[in-house]
């Protein structure tokens, strides 16, 4: 059974003001869900930052330096865009811990490679390493959208952080 959202919210505050880490967001398909989610929650401002929403790929390499060699050959819906996302996400806010988000969230743009659904999650975290994890999502753009945002709750619920100095 999965958590609510407020359940996760609480789990992420607890986590990050206990670690004293910032934290940020960089959003693609979800227009900005995650950030509207996590700031739902009264006293975000303790632990985060803020986020952008890099919808367009030219947002994505100017605002959080996804290469354009990546976008080019891989698409913005890929393991690699999302870890640059991440990490450039990391950099620009000057957070200690940045979930990125990009994916096909329909009802068109899907292909047999990348269908309507294919969300990927990039998670860098200060000193460690960058990771990706790719999700197939059913249902309409809402519902896509909104799984995709419960998705990145999740993910930061269980992420491990190291005490900032």
């Amino acid at each position: 059974m999965s958590k609510s959202q407020d359940e996760l919210l609480l789990e992420i505050a607890q986590k990050f003001r206990a670690a004293n880490a910032k934290l940020a967001v960089v959003e693609s398909c979800t227009g900005g869900g995650l950030g509207y989610a996590i700031t739902s929650m009264p006293g975000a401002s303790d632990f985060f930052e803020g986020g952008l929403i890099t919808y367009s790929n030219r947002v994505k390499a100017k605002s959080v330096y996804v290469r354009e060699s990546t976008l080019e050959s891989q698409g913005a819906v890929s393991e690699d865009c999302v870890k640059e996302m991440a990490n450039g996400g990391l950099v620009a806010l000057g957070v200690d811990c940045c979930v990125s988000i990009s994916g096909v969230a329909g009802p068109g743009g899907g292909s047999e490679e990348k269908p309507v659904g294919t969300v990927w999650f990039g998670l860098a975290v200060r000193h460690k390493s960058i990771e990706a994890q790719r999700f197939c999502f059913e249902g309409d753009r809402a519902a896509v959208r909104a799984q995709a945002v419960q998705t990145g709750l999740e993910i930061l619920a269980k992420v491990s952080l190291k005490k900032a100095v």
